[in-house]
């Protein structure tokens, strides 16, 4: 089983929510385009001026997303129970 990377944006600033909350369509419009068999995308506001864009791939999509989407950071993805 390969392990789940999230892969992160960061918006900060005041319209920091508006621009991950719109970030995480082109996210979709990527996986759609790619016909990748990725599908956890969210994004999620921090405080009032901070706010990420996500998308969940596996070690086999990682270069390929990172070298074309270009993450500020990334993390080991864990499932909410």
């Amino acid at each position: 089983m390969s392990r789940k990377i999230k892969m992160i944006w960061d918006f900060k600033g005041p319209a920091g929510a508006k621009t991950a909350e719109h970030h995480e369509i082109h996210l979709k419009e990527y996986i759609a385009l790619e016909k990748l068999p990725l599908h956890i995308t969210g994004f999620e506001i921090r405080s009032a001026m901070h706010a990420v864009a996500f998308m969940v791939v596996t070690d086999e999509h990682l270069i390929q997303v990172r070298d074309a989407l270009k993450p500020h950071r990334a993390e080991i993805y864990v499932e909410q129970k």
